[in-house]
């Protein structure tokens, strides 16, 4: 019986998994729309941002969700700070503490149950390391993260993008892409998840790079 292998990204210096001439190149020569987009906007600049460990990237993610950068910031402020000197709460430092303390930090009931259960399932190992991560498949990720509450698809899929720096990823539920998608094409409305699906089969392997420069041409 043969062995299923998974295609693990190569890590770069910079944190991509990937090389962004030649996604750039690529969707070019895919797509006449995303060439002249990429024409337009220049080149490509995303850089993934640094997490300490999968479970940090994840309780930023749960405390910023539905809130401003500022009042985010804040919150999480508060929140790591309930915890001092430590610079940084463990998973068990949050089921210890008390689900009352962490809301007196600004944070909603919904929160605090997400971030109790992000604990309990990193502890468990339904939330793997950042090393472990890093050889699993996106939509592995994806389903072993989705398990946690509060955390859903979209969270994961920027987790890809920004943090893991995987290459082909499309974030089909962003707005933001869903716009930008609709003015590279010259659509009237906003397309439905089957057609940008099917558009961005010509993207493959490089769909991560093509909605990042969706989300640039509504700055345009």
């Amino acid at each position: 019986m043969g062995l299923s292998t998974v295609s693990i990204p190569i890590k770069r210096p910079d944190g991509l998994g990937y090389d962004p001439e030649v996604a750039c190149r690529h969707l070019c020569g895919a797509d006449p729309a995303m060439n002249s987009l990429i024409a337009r906007v220049g080149g490509f600049t995303m850089r993934p941002v640094p997490a300490h460990s999968l479970f940090q990237a994840l309780v930023r993610s749960i405390v910023y969700q539905q809130l401003t950068g500022r009042a985010a910031a804040t919150i999480l402020g508060r929140v790591v700070g309930l915890f001092a000197p430590k610079r940084f709460p463990t998973p068990g430092d949050l089921l210890e503490i008390s689900p009352d303390r962490l809301r007196s930090a600004g944070l909603s009931t919904a929160k605090t149950a997400a971030l109790r259960d992000l604990a309990a399932r990193t502890l468990d190992g339904t939330v793997p390391s950042l090393a472990r991560v890093r050889l699993m498949a996106d939509e592995e990720i994806i389903e072993r993260l989705t398990a946690v509450r509060g955390i859903g698809r979209w969270t994961v899929e920027m987790l890809l993008i920004f943090k893991l720096g995987r290459p082909d990823v499309l974030p089909v539920g962003d707005l933001g892409v869903r716009k930008g998608f609709a003015l590279t094409l010259g659509k009237r409305k906003l397309p439905e998840p089957a057609a940008m699906v099917r558009r961005a089969e010509r993207w493959r392997p490089y769909r991560s790079v093509a909605s990042w420069y969706l989300w640039r041409a509504l700055e345009l």
